[in-house]
């Protein structure tokens, strides 16, 4: 048994390598180089206090601490920076597995969900975009929680230290993004409804730490820019939101895989646990089914629902084999259609995108490494904030040369003008 899950552990690896490996000689997009800039302030033990008296930043704590280690680590790399991001998704991909094995009633897709998890294109973004490595510690911490949480019942001699780490491991998965509380449906989830009454006692410190984190969220309302730009409303229409963002991420591994467990003659047991898997998708994506400016939840947040979606597809192998275990060449060559499909659209279009979202920022940093003096950023699809930060730590200059108005150009004097127009 430890042969076999070092062997799938390996294997679910080299997935996850295979897939992001051409992302890897992508640069960072321009929310990064903000990200190190702050992180670089509030990363060290030095700025913990600063960064907790952050109403933003202090609920996303094990971001900037990640942040922070590899810039200490290998200073401006866009490789490194990427790599670690592959890294906490292969250890993501293990954690789909651990907790498919753990968990009762997905035991039996265990391998299959994490594979498809490690290949899946709808939340590339997540691994692509390295600020959106809090959905990698989101679920890297909250997902451990879980698997604690459900590892504490089945061994008695150990389940304080369980119960333990299980918190632990919680508080930091609060520590890592705002919408961390959905983990507590996702406990009651996984746990036997007869079991309910017996942990219900031990669910409660898991919602006082949530209620303090959602409490000092929202105490945040009059001021935080998160709630100051409208992105988020809890007048949004999630009715319309939520729904929507289910059949997204069922379409379309997730509906084929549906099809043959429900029209198909599976057993209850797995047309039920397919009903749990289902479960899980709807309650990962409500905290984004109140966004404002988009109907559709960004892929980056998706991360955690194709958690559910990986064991869906996953019941779906194992009732195909089920169906044609006469014939074990069909399930083979439909995972690997699977592989060839999210990989391609990785490789190919997911690429091409990134890389055309990060030439502004690359085109602004390729002229001021050759230019001194003052330079006047007459036009740049960005913010200016990013021209900054981008200058700092690609450049190691502040970025007091960067003039952004006529006027400062013609007080500074300044010495060469740069102007990117989108194509």
């Amino acid at each position: 048994m430890r042969q076999r899950t070092l062997l799938a552990c390996l294997a679910l690896a080299l997935l996850c390598v295979i897939a992001y490996s051409r992302s890897l000689s992508l640069p960072l997009l321009e929310d990064d180089y903000s990200n190190i800039w702050t992180a670089e302030h509030y990363g060290s033990v030095v700025g913990l206090p600063a960064m907790f008296h952050d109403d933003v930043a202090r609920v996303r704590a094990t971001v900037y601490w990640t942040i922070y280690l590899v810039w200490k680590c290998s200073g401006y790399s866009p490789l490194a920076f990427r790599v670690s991001n592959v890294i906490l998704h292969i250890l993501d991909c293990w954690l789909v597995y651990a907790l498919g094995l753990a968990w009762t009633r997905m035991r039996s897709a265990a391998f299959w969900a994490a594979a498809f998890f490690a290949v899946y294109e709808g939340h590339q973004e997540a691994i692509m975009w390295f600020s959106g490595n809090n959905e990698l510690l989101l679920f890297l911490f909250g997902g451990s929680s879980l698997w604690c949480w459900i590892k504490a019942s089945s061994r008695p001699r150990s389940e304080w230290l369980l119960r333990a780490a299980g918190l632990l491991l919680f508080i930091l998965a609060l520590l890592s993004k705002e919408s961390a509380y959905i983990f507590l449906p996702l406990f009651l989830l996984v746990t036997p409804s007869e079991n309910w009454r017996r942990n219900i006692a031990h669910l409660l410190p898991y919602c006082v730490l949530a209620a303090i984190v959602i409490v000092s969220v929202a105490a945040t309302r009059a001021h935080s820019f998160r709630f100051a730009d409208g992105s988020f409303s809890l007048h949004a229409p999630f009715w319309l939101t939520l729904p929507r963002n289910v059949g997204r991420v069922l379409w379309f591994w997730g509906l084929l895989s549906a099809a043959v467990i429900f029209f198909t003659r599976a057993v209850v047991s797995v047309r039920k646990s397919a009903l749990f898997a289902l479960a899980w998708i709807a309650i990962a994506l409500v905290p984004y089914s109140f966004l404002t400016y988009s109907p559709q939840i960004p892929s980056r947040q998706l991360y955690l629902a194709s958690v559910g979606l990986s064991f869906l597809f996953g019941l779906g192998i194992v009732q195909l084999r089920q169906i044609t275990s006469a014939r074990p060449w069909i399930a083979a060559v439909v995972m690997f259609a699977v592989v060839a499909h999210n990989i391609g659209y990785i490789w190919v279009k997911k690429q091409r995108q990134f890389r055309e979202r990060a030439e502004p920022t690359e085109a602004l940093i390729r002229f001021a490494r050759q230019t001194d003096g003052p330079i006047y950023v007459q036009c740049f699809p960005r913010h200016p904030s990013i021209a900054e930060a981008a200058i700092y730590v690609a450049l190691d200059r502040y970025p007091s040369n960067l003039l952004f108005t006529p006027e400062q150009a013609a007080e500074r004097k300044a010495s060469a003008t740069f102007c990117y127009r989108e194509h």
